[in-house]
C-alpha cells in the first residue's frame, strides 16, 4: 500500500482499539506508527498489541513502526481527609511531607526531591494547571504557598514545577521495568517522558544497548531551554504539548513547536507534534475547524508525524480520526501554497559528502524528469538526510535491516522497501529501479536516482549518486562489470 502523502500518522492504541479488526482499519485508513502507552494497561495487554500489530504488518506486506512511550516520573498530592477541598484565590496552603490526609489547609506531597529545589517565588501547578499557587516559604520538608488560582484539589491529582530543574531521574523504576520489557518485545521506538536534559538521553541509551531508537517528549521549560545539546543526543523528538502548555503560558507553545519543528529538520531527525489534535472525536465523528486547521499548521510547518492519543486510543470513532488526519494531509500537501513554505524553509547543509549527495539528488530530481530518489541505507542515515531535503518526488528506502526499515516509518516521505543485500552498486541500481516499478513510482521507460555509500554495509559511507533507467537491461547494456 502506496501512502499519497509525506507526513506521516500516529495512532495511540487502547481500549477502543486493541483488536485485530480495529488495528488493521486504523492502518488501511492511514495509520504508520502505532503507539502503546504504557502508562495505562498491563505488560500483557501491550504484548497482545504488539503481537497484532505484528501480524497486521505480515497481512498487508508493509512494515509498520511501533512506539513506546514511557510514563515518566509522576508527581501527584498526597490524599484528602474529605476527598478534595475548595482553594480560593488568595488563601495560603501548605505542601510537607506529613502522610496525614490533608485538608483546606495543607496536603502532603510525598516527593523530597521537589522540597530540595523549590525556591521563594516558584509556582507549583496542581491538576493540569487548573489551581496554581506560589511558593512564599519552604524548606527541606514543606512549602507554603498563596493561591493565585483556585478551584477544587482532589487526592492524588498531578503535580508540575514548571521553574526550576528538578532532581529527577526520567526513568523511573517503572519506567526501567516498561523500557527493558519494551525493548526485549521488540518495539522500534522508545519515548522518554518529561526530559529535562541530555544526561536523561545518555541513561536510558545505556539501557537500550541499541534495540531501539530513542524519542525525546519535550514537554518540560527545562528541555526547551536545552534543547539543541538534547537533540544532539536524541534520535526523534515528540513536541509533547499538554504537559508543555501547562508548564509554560500557552500563548508560548505555537512559537515553540515551530522552533522545534525547524531544528530537528534542520538535525535530519524525525519530528512528531502530538497532544489534542482532533480532541472533539473521542466523542464526536466530526472534528472541529480549529483542530483541522491545528493538524494542518503542523503539516504547513514541515513536521514529520502528526499523532492522536485518546482519540484512536479511547475514542468512538478511532478509525474516522485516522482517517480524518489522513485527508486533511493529503489536502495540504497538495496546495501550492504547501511546497512554497516547505521549499523556502529550506536550509543549505552541506558540510560533509553526504549532504552534498542528497542536495544533488534533490535538484537533480526537481530540474529533470525524475520519478523517485531510491536510497540504500543501513542505519537509516541516508535516508533521513533525503527527507531533510522535502524533495518534490517520492524517497524509496531499500535497506535489508527490517529494524532499520521500520523506525524509518516515522520519517517523511519515505516509502520503505526491504530489498536483499548487494555489495556492488550495480545490483543497488537494479534493486532500485525493481522496487521503483514493483512500487508503482515509475515504468520501465522512466528514471529515478540513486544515493549508496560505497563499501556498502558501512554505516555514514552516502558518497555516490547515480541518475539511472527503470529498465534493468539498459542497466545491464551501459555498465556490464
Amino acid at each position: 500500500m502506496r501512502r499519497n502523502r509525506n507526513v506521516k500518522i500516529v495512532a495511540t492504541l487502547g481500549p477502543a482499539s486493541s483488536d485485530y479488526d480495529t488495528i488493521r482499519a486504523l492502518y488501511e485508513a492511514g495509520a504508520d506508527v502505532f503507539r502503546l502507552n504504557m502508562s495505562h494497561g498491563t505488560h500483557e495487554d501491550q504484548a497482545a498489541r504488539h503481537a497484532t500489530i505484528r501480524k497486521v504488518e505480515a497481512d498487508v506486506g508493509r512494515p509498520i513502526a511501533i512506539l513506546a512511550d514511557l510514563q515518566g516520573p509522576k508527581l501527584r498530592v498526597g490524599s484528602f481527609a474529605k476527598g478534595s477541598e475548595d482553594l480560593q484565590d488568595g488563601a495560603a496552603f501548605r505542601f510537607d511531607l506529613d502522610p496525614a490526609h490533608g485538608d483546606s489547609r495543607r496536603v502532603c506531597l510525598p516527593h523530597p526531591e521537589i522540597f530540595a529545589a523549590l525556591t521563594k517565588g516558584a509556582s507549583l501547578l496542581v491538576n493540569d494547571g487548573k489551581i496554581r499557587l506560589k511558593v512564599v516559604e519552604c524548606g527541606k520538608d514543606f512549602a507554603d504557598c498563596t493561591v493565585t488560582n483556585g478551584g477544587t484539589i482532589s487526592n492524588n491529582k498531578g503535580v508540575n514545577v514548571p521553574d526550576v530543574v528538578l532532581p529527577l531521574a526520567a526513568l523511573s523504576e517503572k519506567d526501567r521495568n516498561d523500557l527493558e520489557f519494551a525493548c526485549e518485545l521488540g518495539v522500534d521506538w522508545l519515548a522518554l517522558s518529561f526530559v529535562q536534559r541530555p544526561e536523561d538521553v545518555f541513561e536510558a541509551r545505556a539501557l537500550v544497548k541499541g534495540r531501539a531508537a530513542i524519542m525525546c517528549k519535550i514537554e518540560k521549560p527545562a528541555a526547551v531551554t536545552a534543547f539543541a545539546d538534547i537533540l544532539a543526543a536524541t534520535d526523534g523528538v515528540m513536541v509533547a504539548r499538554g504537559d508543555l502548555g501547562v508548564e509554560l503560558p500557552i500563548h508560548s507553545v505555537p512559537p515553540i513547536q515551530k522552533r522545534l519543528v525547524r531544528a530537528c529538520r534542520a538535525a535530519a531527525k524525525p519530528v512528531i507534534v502530538a497532544t489534542q489534535m482532533l480532541e472533539s472525536m473521542i466523542e464526536s465523528p466530526m472534528p472541529t475547524r480549529a483542530e483541522v486547521s491545528d493538524v494542518a499548521t503542523a503539516i504547513y510547518e514541515g513536521a514529520d508525524a502528526v499523532m492522536l492519543s485518546a482519540e484512536s486510543a479511547a475514542g468512538q470513532f478511532p478509525v474516522e480520526a485516522v482517517a480524518t488526519m489522513d485527508n486533511v494531509a493529503k489536502s495540504v500537501e497538495r496546495d501550492p501554497v504547501y511546497r512554497e513554505v516547505i521549499d523556502a524553509s529550506r536550509k543549505a547543509n552541506r558540510e560533509t559528502v553526504a549532504d552534498a549527495i542528497v542536495s544533488a539528488a534533490r535538484e537533480i530530481a526537481e530540474t529533470t524528469d525524475i520519478k523517485a530518489i531510491c536510497c540504500f541505507t543501513q542505519s537509516g542515515t541516508t535516508a533521513s538526510l533525503v527527507a531533510r531535503e522535502r524533495p518534490h518526488v517520492p524517497i524509496i528506502a531499500l535497506t535489508p535491516i527490517v529494524g532499520t526499515l521500520r523506525r524509518l516509518c516515522l520519517t517523511w516521505g519515505v516509502h520503505c522497501v526491504l530489498t536483499d543485500s548487494v555489495d556492488r552498486f550495480k545490483m543497488a541500481v537494479v534493486n532500485a529501479a525493481r522496487a521503483a516499478r514493483k512500487e508503482g513510482f515509475a515504468t520501465e521507460v522512466e528514471q529515478i536516482v540513486v544515493t549508496a555509500g560505497v563499501p556498502f554495509n558501512v554505516k555514514g559511507t552516502t558518497n555516490i549518486l547515480r541518475v539511472a533507467p527503470c529498465d534493468e537491461r539498459l542497466i545491464f547494456r551501459t555498465d556490464p562489470e
